[in-house]
């Protein structure tokens, strides 16, 4: 019996390690990811606005694409997105770059950030599940002893307590992450959408300016 509660200890402690290495590499992916699709300032932004608005105001819309071409930033790629759709007319590519930047940037950030929330969920449980099994383990070996060993005891009782503590120490740091990340994702949604709709001011006045027909 107490070769199976010990297999059953490694097995727990085994899974809160690999779910703490998930949680952790999710983390550093969704704020990697943020940190490449947004400016690191509005100084940023405006210059590589004022740098695709020179080609737009003469009616070189592919000279404005390559500026945006290779940078993988969200108002970059949203830019060049709208400007190699502008025969779609004004409107259409207005709602095509706001659908694009839901789906592709804001969506794709919530899912990876769902794997953290899993984590988080799922730690504690598998703490819990280590403390009932070490409480297990404790009355089985009261049961199987005549006289109550002190020590054996104590070995249940804190695997009990370490798989709780771990699975808490997993889930309150991704908590705290994730907090700070979301915040993080709320600036750059600000900054995108700021950059954006600065954007479209000058893409209209270009397209007015210089028909896409032409």
């Amino acid at each position: 019996m107490d070769s199976i509660f010990e297999i059953v200890a490694w097995l727990i402690y085994s899974v809160l390690f690999f779910i703490a290495l998930w949680g952790a590499y999710c983390v550093v992916m969704v704020w990697s990811r943020v940190r490449q699709k947004q400016f690191q300032n509005e100084e940023q932004q405006a210059i590589f606005l004022e740098a695709v608005e020179e080609p737009l105001s003469r009616g070189e819309y592919e000279t404005a694409s390559e500026v945006c071409e290779g940078d993988r930033r969200a108002t970059c790629q949203l830019a060049q997105l709208a400007v190699s759709n502008r025969k779609l007319g004004f409107a259409k590519v207005k709602q095509l770059v706001a659908d694009r930047f839901q789906r592709d940037v804001l969506q794709d950030l919530e899912y990876r950030l769902s794997w953290v929330y899993t984590v988080i969920k799922a730690a504690p449980m598998i703490g819990l599940l280590g403390t009932v099994i070490g409480m297990m383990g404790a009355f089985s070996t009261l049961s199987d002893m005549e006289t109550v060993d002190a020590g054996l005891l104590a070995k249940d009782i804190l695997f009990a307590l370490i798989t709780t503590a771990c699975g808490l120490g997993i889930a309150i740091p991704l908590v705290l992450a994730v907090a700070f990340i979301n915040i993080k994702i709320r600036k750059m949604e600000d900054l995108v959408a700021f950059g954006i709709n600065q954007f479209f001011e000058i893409f209209k006045e270009a397209s007015i300016r210089h028909p896409i027909s032409q």
